[in-house]
């Protein structure tokens, strides 16, 4: 198993700086993790950095609170595709979950979907704020609004990514095709070996290092 391969080494805090996302971009080339995941402002810079190499650029989009227009997600989704991102991982409407406006949470997902029909797309759950069966609908809606994958958190809400959460999102898997990103609060190997195990095909999380090395890394999260 390439635990490396399983890994979108990310940055994402208001405060990361252009030197910060270059240190992540190096460490990236240099463990050979499947992407770089940065705020949509920084794709430019992290396509240029990882040119010529395999790793891929991903985008997060509507980050953290989802909560934006549709229309600002997906013209935010067009230019960070513009400036060279391979992958999108946007954060579901939340509220309108909430609010029982399943259509809205729809059309939201199917808008952002529509712009990249050829890019992979990651829709966040932010799954601490929700119940087991608000879970089992969102997880429903974005696969059925086309999502390539269902991303368990943004790393800034209350909570991270658990194994009854993943569990609950691997039951409304009946496609075969969507796939499962765990994120927040992944930190090392072990945990990283769970989910995996469990069945999970990509890990987000800003330790990446820690993860492939073995080692324990400072508390970081994204």
């Amino acid at each position: 198993m390439k635990l490396n391969k399983y890994i979108d080494h990310t940055l994402l805090k208001a405060t990361a700086t252009k030197e910060d996302i270059m240190q992540v971009c190096k460490e990236a080339l240099e463990h050979d993790f499947f992407s770089v995941c940065v705020n949509s402002c920084y794709v430019p810079l992290v396509k240029e950095a990882l040119k010529n190499s395999d790793v891929k650029v991903c985008s997060v989009i509507g980050f953290p609170l989802g909560a934006m227009s549709t229309a600002a997600k997906v013209a935010e989704t067009k230019q960070a595709l513009k400036d060279g991102a391979d992958e999108i991982d946007m954060v579901l409407n939340i509220g309108f979950l909430k609010s029982n406006d399943f259509d809205a949470v729809s059309k939201d997902i199917e808008a952002v979907k529509k712009a990249m029909p050829d890019h992979t797309l990651k829709v966040i759950l932010e799954t601490c704020y929700l119940e087991d069966s608000e879970i089992l609908k969102a997880s429903a809606l974005a696969i059925h609004a086309g999502a390539d994958f269902i991303k368990t958190s943004t790393g800034f809400g209350t909570g991270g990514a658990t194994i009854n959460h993943v569990k609950l999102m691997q039951s409304v898997i009946e496609n075969g095709k969507t796939k499962i990103k765990a994120s927040g609060g992944i930190r090392d190997t072990k945990t990283a070996l769970e989910y995996i195990h469990l069945g999970v095909d990509r890990i987000g999380t800003s330790n990446g290092i820690a993860i492939v090395t073995g080692t324990t890394s400072e508390e970081k999260d994204y």
